[in-house]
């Protein structure tokens, strides 16, 4: 319902080189642990050819901040400052809600090809901790930032309904993303950067990491124009999945510690089970395609990826005994691969075929007689 002056007005503005950390109260400016030359220094901007002011990185146990206080000096509200940040508001000011008081860099990707998103599908797959990672809350909560500085890091708290509090420590060079009074669920980054697949997998479970590996993997492709079927990806992510740690054996065969495939485990437990006995409990691991295949039952089909003859060793040496029941250690022997028209149960099966209208005989017609014309 707004009127506009007139045409050609602007309507907003946006930086899409950086994130604005904006003034939430009002109050007066007051610098904290911001000191010229060890936590900050002036640099010329190149474009406009001015001075600014940006955080630096630094050591030791300052955090630089800022802080706004009322007329009696009465914190307010402190906004951290991460490495890059560059400084708008001047120290001892006057602010209003809704000023800018600083801008956080935007780390912001060139044009590429799809050579280039590569890299990070390979790092995905192979479950790799990425280069610069985000710290996830570990609970559901209130975020409280805290004042506390431990070995150079801040402390992030986040506080449950129930009363259980959460301390997350955030390195200096990290931009935190939340702010206090902000909801959050376990799992949420609390500072930027990409989020650890083990972390999604111990906080929020086996079905939450495989969405966020699909999403980030078809983001790559996706920023191409390259179309993938979910199915294919989930196929590679559901063997990624496929190995389980032993947490606590139970009745069961196995050995505490033991990595083994879920499937195995699944059927011990029901044996067990209905013999009356105590299952046992394991926790999902997430391995990389790497070393997934290396974890197969078949030693052919493990062979046949990678380290084939440290394989094949640690097979001979151990007695070994592969029962032929996946498809790459069946086609390496020439076997009828078990899928399809494949599966052993259709091995044996009677074949009838139901007989259709077009294998039904059709009466013929009956002949038309002549009859000749003429005298007899």
């Amino acid at each position: 319902g707004h009127k506009v002056s007139k045409a050609g007005a602007i309507l907003c503005e946006w930086d899409p080189h950086s994130t604005p950390i904006i003034a939430e109260v009002d109050g007066k400016i007051v610098y904290d642990d911001l000191i010229e030359g060890r936590t900050f220094k002036e640099e010329i901007e190149q474009e406009t050819q001015t001075k600014q002011r940006v955080v630096i990185e630094h050591k030791g146990d300052l955090h630089p901040q800022i802080r706004i206080e009322d007329s009696k000096g009465n914190v307010l509200a402190y906004y951290p400052l991460a490495e890059k940040s560059t400084i708008v508001a001047k120290d001892g000011a006057k602010v209003k809600g809704g000023e800018v008081l600083a801008k956080t860099v935007r780390e912001i990707g060139g044009t590429q090809d799809i050579t280039g998103g590569l890299p990070r599908v390979t790092e995905l797959l192979e479950a790799r901790k990425p280069k610069e990672p985000a710290v996830v809350t570990k609970i559901d909560g209130t975020v409280e930032l805290s004042e506390d500085k431990k070995r150079g890091k801040r402390t992030v708290v986040v506080r449950s309904d129930t009363g259980e509090v959460a301390e997350h420590a955030i390195p200096a060079r990290l931009s935190i993303k939340a702010r206090t009074g902000d909801r959050v669920k376990a799992g949420e980054p609390l500072t930027e950067g990409s989020r650890v697949p083990h972390d999604i997998l111990d906080i929020q479970g086996k079905d939450a990491v495989q969405e966020y590996l699909l999403a980030e993997v078809q983001k790559v492709y996706r920023s191409q124009n390259v179309g993938i079927n979910d199915k294919h990806i989930e196929i590679i992510l559901s063997s990624m999945l496929r190995m389980v740690r032993i947490v606590n054996e139970g009745n069961t065969n196995f050995l505490r510690g033991t990595v083994v495939d879920r499937v195995a485990i699944r059927k011990e437990n029901k044996r067990v089970i209905e013999e009356g006995g105590k299952p046992a409990t394991f926790k999902p691991l997430l391995l990389g395609i790497t070393k997934a295949s290396l974890q197969s039952e078949s030693f052919l089909s493990a062979a046949s990826f990678q380290e084939t003859t440290k394989v094949l060793t640690e097979a001979a040496i151990s007695g070994k005994r592969d029962f032929l029941q996946g498809l790459k250690e069946n086609i390496i022997l020439g076997h009828r691969i078990p899928a399809g028209s494949g599966f052993p149960m259709y091995h044996f099966a009677d074949i009838e075929r139901e007989a259709s209208d077009r294998d039904t005989p059709k009466e013929k017609p009956a002949a038309k007689t002549k009859v000749a014309s003429g005298v007899a």
